[in-house]
């Protein structure tokens, strides 16, 4: 997979309005292309019809949305073949098949009949479900009912896709499974957007949070991943030590460097061997009293909150 991340979705001054209701207020948002993007906010923020937009599911009033490349509002069946989506409250086919159900929606995509049957069980092993093909919809319980609804969502391929609270019905192994599932489908480069009230559970794939509030974007930020090439150290001293960052700074690898003369964080490499050789380099200097280091990722709802400006006990997304 390439290491350069061009946009994939580009939103420009998107209005929306239901009744009385300003949904989306000049939402304007650009996302990378292979990012996994937390979408939150609290509840009636937005988040849902600036989903079905990008879905083209919902017409704006006005504004643009292109999704690699193609104007989504003026070829709406064009952009249902790049993106797939799952809402909140996804409906099945019941007398269907789970394979049946899966070969429709492949074909109803477009995919030629020669690519549905491998496409079919792809999508079903993804989600667990191969096992399931001739069982009936409306016998599925709801966990698996939603690990059906996503397989329908991915079953033609698409380059981007759009979930609103996919785990919801899901148990713990399941809901692991599907974090394990994101982030192999960002490592083949689909662009994924997620929204969701577990803010834990976005923290395991999201790589950009974006908070949206009575109908606007409040903030948009990059997230720490484990498998990103650099990260966060946080290194604390036992006593302060005169100019620490300043000094840092000069260290080679090291760059970012903010904080105190006792406590610094700064962005490294996430090799853990090189993170040892500069940690023994740090305990070798005799004029630094390291007493702890450690790789620091940001905390979803600590950001969230802070961005917010709540506590706690405030309303969540």
């Amino acid at each position: 997979m390439s290491h350069e991340f061009p946009a994939m979705i580009d939103v420009r001054h998107l209005v929306f309005e239901y009744p009385g209701v300003c949904a989306l207020d000049d939402v304007s948002l650009t996302i990378r292309r292979g990012d996994v993007t937390a979408l939150v906010g609290p509840n009636g923020a937005g988040k849902t019809t600036l989903m079905r937009c990008l879905a083209a599911l919902d017409q704006p009033i006005s504004g643009s949305i292109t999704i690699d490349g193609l104007d989504v509002l003026a070829h709406p069946r064009d952009c249902h073949r790049k993106v797939g989506y799952v809402s909140d409250f996804f409906g099945l086919f019941q007398e269907l098949t789970v394979g049946q159900s899966l070969h429709y929606l492949a074909r109803a995509h477009g995919l030629p009949e020669s690519r549905v049957t491998r496409a079919v069980g792809l999508a079903a092993k993804r989600l667990q479900i191969d096992d399931r093909l001739a069982q009936k919809t409306k016998t599925l319980s709801r966990g698996l009912s939603q690990r059906l609804a996503i397989a329908q969502a991915i079953v033609h391929q698409p380059q981007v896709l759009l979930l609103d609270e996919p785990a919801s019905g899901l148990d713990p192994e399941a809901r692991k499974h599907l974090s394990d599932l994101f982030l192999t489908l960002r490592a083949e480069g689909i662009t994924l957007v997620v929204s969701s009230h577990i803010l834990a559970e976005l923290e395991e794939y999201a790589t950009t949070m974006v908070i949206v509030r009575g109908g606007k974007i409040v903030d948009h930020q990059a997230l720490g991943l484990r498998d990103e090439a650099t990260v966060m150290i946080g290194l604390t001293l036992s006593e302060p030590v005169e100019r620490l960052a300043e000094r840092l700074g000069t260290v080679p690898g090291i760059s970012q460097v903010t904080g105190t003369d006792l406590a610094v964080s700064f962005r490294f490499a996430a090799a853990a061997d090189a993170q040892r050789a500069l940690l023994q380099t740090l305990i070798g200097d005799q004029t630094l009293p390291v007493c702890g280091f450690v790789a620091e990722r940001t905390n979803l709802q600590d950001a969230y909150l802070h961005s917010m400006g709540t506590t706690v006990g405030g309303d969540q997304p």
